[in-house]
């Protein structure tokens, strides 16, 4: 009897039962490392379409306050001629503007707050419990430990999120997806090249030492610091939090992503350990809850398992780190500070 099916779950499952990414990491000497990485860089870069043009970002700060301990500014620049990108920028109170310090890229995640719980903003009810769920305060506790840290609102979130609910009965991520798909372009290509402005202005900071900058993110942040770090050597050390997990389980199966995470045909050739496996020889650590429920354990597991297999051929396992934590989707707060103390 024919296999028959009419269900497009099925289908896609189905599909995916042994599928394996045209481009996916298969060697284990240097010499293949080096040669896989070289193909697959390129690869991925033409997936991510055309970058906008650069323009004069024309920084302001529109306000400098002293917060418990903690300088607290609003950072507004131009990324490209249509689109402004509003940051909270976080500093020691001793931090001097002698080209010193070290930086961290902090990305929020999936959610309706924006940067605001990442950068420790405390102004209401919803945003204190969106940083209690998941210690998302991150920026705020790192620039406590001496970093300066720059956290933006990705597009479509915070301030750049056209309100509560622009679409109403929709996931404004996914309609702006296909909207710029029409037309070649993707929302994760636009936030990467944000993050990459963002590099710029910390390079651009006096206290900032533009060879000791990191980045960090949980979820979508995950998701913003493996691409951005995969493609962006000025990014010296990476923090990727509650995200890398293989794209059958969370993307086939689960379907748990939006239209802010994925460009067209990324499996096609890449699964995720193979981008986040990109960030090498660079440190990288991976944090992983045995709790979350977002992204399983198990399913993270195997990402780690995939970057583990590509940080040895690239001779470089020592700087690989890894956070197996007895938490939810959270950052754990227990590796983070001495890698970055380390590497940065």
């Amino acid at each position: 009897m024919a296999r028959r099916n009419f269900s497009m779950i099925e289908y896609f499952n189905r599909r995916a039962e042994e599928w394996k990414p045209r481009l996916t990491f298969q060697g284990s000497t240097a010499a293949e490392w080096k040669a896989w990485r070289g193909q697959a860089l390129e690869t991925l870069l033409e997936l991510l379409k055309e970058f906008p043009e650069p323009v004069e970002p024309a920084p302001e700060v529109i306000y400098s306050i002293e917060d418990d301990g903690l300088i607290r500014e609003r950072v507004v620049f131009d990324s490209e001629e249509n689109m402004s990108v509003p940051c909270v920028l976080l500093k020691s109170a001793e931090t001097s503007n002698d080209g010193a310090a070290p930086a961290i890229l902090c990305s929020h995640g999936h959610g309706p707050f924006g940067k605001e719980p990442v950068a420790g903003n405390v102004s209401s009810e919803g945003i204190r419990s969106n940083m209690a769920q998941h210690n998302y305060n991150y920026a705020e506790q790192m620039a406590r430990r001496g970093f300066v840290t720059l956290s933006p609102d990705l597009r479509c979130f915070g301030e750049r999120a056209d309100g509560p609910d622009p679409y109403p009965g929709r996931d404004r991520c996914n309609v702006h997806f296909v909207r710029g798909a029409i037309l070649g372009i993707y929302t994760l290509t636009l936030n990467i090249w944000d993050m990459m402005r963002c590099v710029d202005y910390l390079e651009s900071r006096p206290e900032v030492d533009p060879d000791k900058i990191g980045m960090m993110g949980l979820s979508q942040g995950g998701t913003m610091t493996m691409f951005t770090t995969a493609i962006e050597p000025r990014i010296k050390a990476a923090d990727i939090i509650g995200y890398l997990n293989p794209w059958q389980d969370f993307g086939i199966e689960d379907a748990n992503f939006c239209g802010s995470q994925i460009v067209p045909e990324v499996y096609r050739y890449f699964d995720t350990h193979d981008i986040a496996g990109l960030i090498a020889p660079r440190p990288l650590l991976l944090e992983m809850g045995v709790h979350d429920t977002t992204f399983s354990i198990e399913s993270m597991l195997k990402g780690y398992e995939g970057v583990k297999r590509i940080y040895s051929s690239a001779g470089a396992s020592d700087r690989l780190w890894s956070d197996i934590h007895p938490g939810e989707h959270a950052f754990a707060a227990n590796k983070a500070f001495e890698f970055f103390e380390k590497h940065l």
